[in-house]
C-alpha cells in the first residue's frame, strides 16, 4: 500500500518553472479508468486541435471558435485574423496610454474613474481580473453596471457622485441590442446629460462591427470603438478587447495576462493526458461526476484576490456544459454545477456540510504561496497571518479527505497577471476537452436564448395588458377579465406579476390585493 506521500507524488503535476501545480492525489481515478478513457481522450485532443486550426466548432451557428488565437495570433487560420488580433491589442494599449497620459480626457479633466457596462462574459471576466489584479497603484477606479436593476444602477452612480466629468464609460455588447448593457448605456447617457455633460465625449464601445452599438458609437462620435469578433464567445472573451481594455485602463499588465494564457495553452496542448493539466482536470471531472454532472464543483480559493474566480467559472463551466442535447440530438441534460466563495471564510459557512453532510460535491482548492508584497508581522512567535491561511487550507483539505470527500488542489506561486492568465486558459481548455468527452457542444447557449425570448414575450404581454386597462380607464379589472378581453387565456399569472410590478413603479396603475391573485383588481386612472 503506497504511503500518502507516495500518492501525493504520483498525483502531482508540477511545473515549477511556471509557478503552477495541480494535485490530483485526493481524487484518485477508479481502477481501469485511464484505459477506458484513452480513446475518448484521443478524440478530444483531435477535436481541440481542429478547433484551433479553424474548424467550424459551433455547428448551430456555423462559426469557428477561436479564443485561443487571442493569445497566439500566429495560430489563427488566416493572416487577416491574426493581424486583426495584434492590431486590437496595440489599439487597446495605445488608447490606455493616451488616457493615462491625459491626451484623452473627460470634459472636466483627466479621467479618474472607469465605468464598465456589460453583462455575462462582458462583466464577469473583467470583474474577476479587476479584483484579482487591482490595488493602490490603479490608474483608474473601476465600477461596473452588470445588470438592469435600477437600484443597482443608482448605487453605482452614487459612487461616482461629482466625478462624471472625469469618468470614462466602456459599453460592451456584441450585438448592441442585448437588453442589460443597452439599458445601462441609456441610463448612463441620461445621467451624463442631467449633469450637463456629453456622454459621447466619455464613451467607448466594444462591439461587433456593424452592430447596433457600433452604429450609435459611430454616429455620435464616441471616443473609440474596439472589436468583438463572432468567433469569440462572451464567456471566453476576457483575453480579447472585452477584458483587455478595462484591464489596461485600470493599469494591469495585459501582456502578462496574454503570456500566462499562452504558456498554459502550450502545457495543455500536449496530446498526452498524463502530462496535460487540462486533460487531467477534465478526466477528474468525468470520474468524480460519473460523466454526467452528478456532483457539484466547489471552488475554494484561499486568497481574497481570487474571490470572484468561482463566479467567473460559474458562467464558463455551466454555460458551456449545461446542455439538454448531445451532438447527436439525444437528450442528456449534461452539466457541472459550480459554486464557491473563499477560504478561510468558507470554513465558517458551509464547510460543515461539505465535511459531514450530503456527499454531492468535490472541492477545488486554490493555493497561493506568496502571502503579500513586503514583510508580514508575527501574530504568534514564528507564525504570521499567511501561515494561518495555509494551515486552514491544509486542515480543511485533510478533514474532507478523512470524511471520504474528494478534492483537487491548484497551486500558484503568487497572484499576478501571468498566473491569472494561466488560470483562465486552464479552465477554458478543460471545459473544451470535457465537452468532447461527454459529446456536447460547449460553444452555444440555447437556454440563454430561450430566456431572452421569454423575457421579450413577458414585456409584450405587459404592454397588451396595460392597453386593455387604458381602453377602460377607471374600471377595476381582474387578471381573468384582462386576459379574456385580449384573448390571452392562460396568461393570468404573468399578467398579475407584470401589473403588480408596474403598480409599484410610478405608473398611474392602482391595485387592490386580497392575498388571492384571482381576486386582485387593477385600474388605470
Amino acid at each position: 500500500m503506497p504511503s500518502s506521500f507516495e500518492r501525493f507524488r504520483a498525483g502531482l503535476l508540477d511545473f515549477p518553472q511556471d509557478g503552477f501545480a495541480l494535485d490530483l492525489s485526493r481524487a484518485p481515478e477508479p481502477e481501469g479508468f485511464a484505459a477506458r478513457m484513452a480513446d475518448p481522450m484521443r478524440r478530444a485532443f483531435e477535436e481541440m486541435a481542429a478547433l484551433e486550426q479553424g474548424a467550424v466548432a459551433n455547428p448551430d451557428e456555423r462559426r469557428m471558435v477561436g479564443h485561443y488565437w487571442l493569445r497566439a495570433p500566429e495560430l489563427a487560420p488566416d493572416a487577416a485574423t491574426g493581424e486583426a488580433i495584434r492590431a486590437a491589442v496595440l489599439a487597446v494599449e495605445g488608447f490606455a496610454r493616451d488616457v493615462h497620459e491625459g491626451r484623452v480626457r473627460g470634459e472636466k479633466g483627466p479621467f479618474t474613474d472607469l465605468l464598465c457596462i456589460g453583462i455575462g462574459g462582458s462583466a464577469l471576466g473583467p470583474q474577476f481580473v479587476s479584483d484579482a489584479l487591482g490595488g493602490r497603484h490603479d490608474r483608474l477606479r473601476v465600477h461596473f453596471i452588470d445588470n438592469t436593476d435600477p437600484d443597482g444602477i443608482d448605487r453605482t452612480f452614487d459612487a461616482l457622485e461629482g466625478r462624471l466629468g472625469t469618468t470614462l464609460a466602456v459599453v460592451t455588447s456584441k450585438s448592441g441590442s442585448t437588453p442589460e448593457p443597452r439599458n445601462g448605456q441609456l441610463e448612463a447617457a441620461a445621467r451624463w446629460q442631467a449633469a450637463g455633460l456629453a456622454f459621447p465625449r466619455h464613451a467607448v464601445a466594444v462591439t461587433g462591427e456593424g452592430s447596433q452599438l457600433d452604429g450609435v458609437a459611430k454616429e455620435e462620435s464616441w471616443l473609440a470603438r474596439f472589436p468583438m469578433w463572432d468567433w469569440v464567445g462572451g464567456r471566453t472573451s476576457e483575453l480579447g478587447p472585452v477584458g483587455l481594455l478595462p484591464a489596461a485602463l485600470q493599469g494591469a499588465d495585459i501582456r502578462g495576462l496574454l503570456a500566462g494564457a499562452a504558456r498554459m495553452d502550450e502545457l495543455t496542448r500536449v496530446p498526452d493526458a498524463a502530462r496535460n493539466p487540462a486533460a487531467r482536470l477534465a478526466l477528474a471531472w468525468h470520474h468524480l461526476t460519473e460523466g454526467r454532472g452528478s456532483k457539484a464543483m466547489v471552488v475554494l480559493p484561499y486568497k481574497d484576490r481570487l474571490l470572484l474566480l468561482s463566479r467567473y467559472l460559474q458562467q464558463l463551466v455551466m454555460e458551456s456544459l449545461g446542455k439538454e442535447l448531445d451532438l447527436r440530438g439525444v437528450k442528456v441534460n449534461q452539466g457541472l454545477t459550480v459554486y464557491g466563495n473563499k477560504g478561510s471564510t468558507d470554513q465558517h459557512a458551509y464547510v460543515q456540510q461539505l465535511r459531514d453532510g450530503v456527499d454531492n460535491f468535490f472541492a477545488v482548492f486554490i493555493e497561493v504561496l506568496r502571502d503579500r508584497e513586503g514583510p508580514s508581522p508575527e501574530v504568534e512567535p514564528g507564525v504570521r497571518s499567511g501561515d494561518y491561511l495555509q494551515a486552514f487550507l491544509l486542515g480543511t483539505r485533510e478533514a474532507l479527505t478523512d470524511g471520504g470527500r474528494a478534492s483537487l488542489t491548484l497551486t500558484v506561486d503568487h497572484v499576478d497577471a501571468r498566473s491569472v492568465g494561466m488560470l483562465i486558459a486552464l479552465f477554458e481548455r478543460a471545459v473544451g476537452l470535457y465537452a468532447s468527452l461527454v459529446g456536447i457542444n460547449a460553444y452555444h447557449q440555447p437556454g440563454v436564448e430561450a430566456g431572452k425570448k421569454a423575457a421579450a414575450a413577458a414585456l409584450g404581454l405587459r404592454a397588451r395588458a396595460l392597453a386593455v386597462l387604458r381602453s377602460r380607464p377607471g374600471i377595476w379589472l381582474s387578471c381573468a377579465e384582462i386576459c379574456g378581453e385580449k384573448g390571452l387565456d392562460g396568461s393570468e399569472e404573468l399578467v398579475y406579476k407584470t401589473l403588480l410590478h408596474a403598480s409599484a413603479n410610478g405608473t398611474e396603475l392602482s391595485v387592490r390585493r386580497t392575498g388571492d391573485p384571482a381576486e386582485a383588481r387593477f385600474k388605470l386612472t
